[in-house]
């Protein structure tokens, strides 16, 4: 059953990131002097650079009343490429080079793979933190709580899907790093990442990039 839900939280993380391409708004009509800044802030850190960090994860799944925690390691490069690794409560690995995923679980000795374009239906560059640019074309974008040191946006989906309803994401003013990401579904179920040592570098492509060990069982994705 646990791996069941963990199995399930690793589809939904990606499907996430990877459908933040379809919704597009941009930052609300009222004038935001201080949002505006922080957001061209946001892209300038972020586009077209890649990035590595350590997660910590929460996913609450709001109908079974159940809350599951991990924790590793991120990696990201635009555009569309990104490999978690998690470390626990199990191992396993979630890769894509923007093309094809694969989604690695060494318990099992299983290999899931895909085409993530087909299976996420994103297209390249779909991922929400390898394409920060989709930000501002794909939400309807909301300032909400703003403190010395810290400031959040709203960003809500304009077409409705039930996978992503809404995206909170938590942004250090100093640096203008996202540190915290939160995403909702239309049930109600929420995952929450932290990320800590964020380190802005090149990242050599062969990251994103799997060879299936030998011997593992491969389960094509439609």
């Amino acid at each position: 059953m646990k791996s069941t839900i963990i199995h399930s939280f690793c589809i939904l993380i990606l499907c996430l990131l990877f459908s933040a391409a379809f919704f597009a708004s941009p930052l609300g009509a009222a004038q935001d002097t201080l949002g505006d800044k922080t957001l061209a802030a946001i892209e300038k850190k972020y586009t077209g650079k890649g990035f590595q960090a350590d997660f910590n994860q929460i996913s609450k799944l709001s109908a079974l009343e159940i809350t599951e925690t991990a924790s590793g390691k991120v990696w990201f490069n635009h555009p569309g490429k990104m490999k978690w690794l998690y470390l626990t409560p199990q191992h396993h690995e979630i890769t894509t080079n923007g093309h094809t995923l694969w989604i690695y679980r060494p318990d099992q000795d299983q290999v899931m793979r895909g085409d993530a374009k087909k299976f996420f239906k994103a297209g390249a560059g779909g991922a929400f933190l390898s394409d920060i640019g989709l930000m501002r074309k794909n939400f309807t974008i909301e300032r909400k709580e703003t403190d010395d040191t810290h400031i959040s946006f709203l960003l809500t989906a304009k077409q409705e899907n039930p996978d992503m309803v809404s995206i909170l994401i938590r942004v250090s003013r100093a640096t203008h790093e996202i540190q915290q990401v939160t995403t909702r579904n239309t049930y109600g179920d929420t995952t929450l990442f932290e990320f800590t040592n964020i380190q802005f570098k090149k990242i050599d492509a062969s990251v994103f990039e799997f060879k299936s060990p030998e011997g593992s069982s491969i389960i094509e994705m439609d």
